[in-house]
């Protein structure tokens, strides 16, 4: 009965162990999606204001620039997964994984070829466990991005878009990461990146008000201004889905650790339970031992009177 008591006792101490662990990683968690989220906060209104203005001069001018004009054939797509370094994060990088390959599919369907380009040594692990080709990966920053980071992962995607197709370059551009809604919901989406679609609403809006829409002159030029905004607007749009995921992956690492915290405690309740009856257990043996001991002991003296 001792035996199993110690073993008890042991397994108490460690899951307390790990307890701590799991406490102090949801803490860190905690506190680093604040920080996520202020970043996503602060770079939203810049990504939305370039977009807008590169739709300005799109919609504001007759010029036909490759980033803007849809392929009447699209071939080749490029497609940017972003995923995380690490993992104790729950169903967080599996899921955008997923995302990315039903868009795999649904390009493919369309009679497109693929290219994938990744973030994060999951989304890297997980392509090349699967013997996939990858055209260029980047890892080791998925959880503190910079914009440096945003830069060197649009230069490629943009030199391939502005390729052609039979040079190796691609005619869309597309994006897959997690959307950090709240700290609970987080959601894998795909965003098509380039072409830019172009927003028709205030166009539709003047239309139906009978105004004939005014074409704006550039200088130097409407391309050049072009040439100068969708490099800017790329790295903007990436750095910001590469914060979106920063803060998702923290929030999924908080839930993931609260829930494994919670499941320390219910386990190490219900040992402690188990100990304290083998406890008693063996105070209750110990306690028969000695009453029988005792008895022994009175008749074997009462025998010999």
């Amino acid at each position: 009965m001792g035996a199993k008591l110690r073993v008890y006792k042991r397994r108490i101490r460690s899951v307390t162990a790990t307890k701590k662990i799991t406490k102090a990683m949801e803490m860190i968690a905690a506190s680093r999606v604040v920080k996520a989220q202020r970043q996503v906060a602060a770079s939203t209104p810049y990504a939305s204001e370039l977009t807008r203005a590169v739709t300005a001069v799109a919609t504001g001018s007759n010029t036909q620039h490759p980033l803007t004009t849809e392929a009447e054939k699209p071939a080749r797509a490029a497609l940017l997964l972003i995923t995380s370094d690490r993992g104790l994060a729950g169903g967080y990088s599996s899921n955008v994984i997923k995302a990315a390959d039903l868009l795999t599919e649904r390009l493919k369907a369309e009679g497109k070829e693929v290219d994938v380009y990744i973030v994060g040594r999951k989304g890297v692990s997980y392509y090349n466990f699967r013997e996939r080709k990858v055209v260029e990966s980047w890892t080791g920053f998925t959880d503190s991005p910079t914009y440096a980071d945003a830069k060197t992962i649009a230069a490629p995607l943009i030199t391939a878009v502005q390729q052609d197709t039979a040079e190796g370059g691609v005619d869309e551009l597309h994006i897959v990461y997690t959307e950090f809604v709240s700290m609970m919901t987080q959601t894998a989406i795909d965003n098509r990146l380039l072409p830019l679609s172009l927003d028709k609403t205030a166009e539709s809006e003047d239309a139906s008000k009978g105004e004939v829409l005014p074409l704006f002159d550039f200088e130097p030029s409407a391309e050049d201004v072009l040439d100068a905004l969708l490099p800017r607007y790329v790295e903007s749009r990436i750095y910001n889905a590469l914060l979106q995921a920063a803060a998702s992956k923290h929030a999924a690492t908080r839930r993931a650790m609260k829930s494994a915290t919670d499941n320390a405690e219910e386990i190490i309740k219900s040992l402690s339970r188990l100990a304290n009856a083998a406890r008693q257990a063996e105070i209750t043996q110990e306690i028969s031992e000695i009453v029988g001991g005792s008895a022994a002991l009175a008749d074997a003296t009462a025998g010999s009177d």
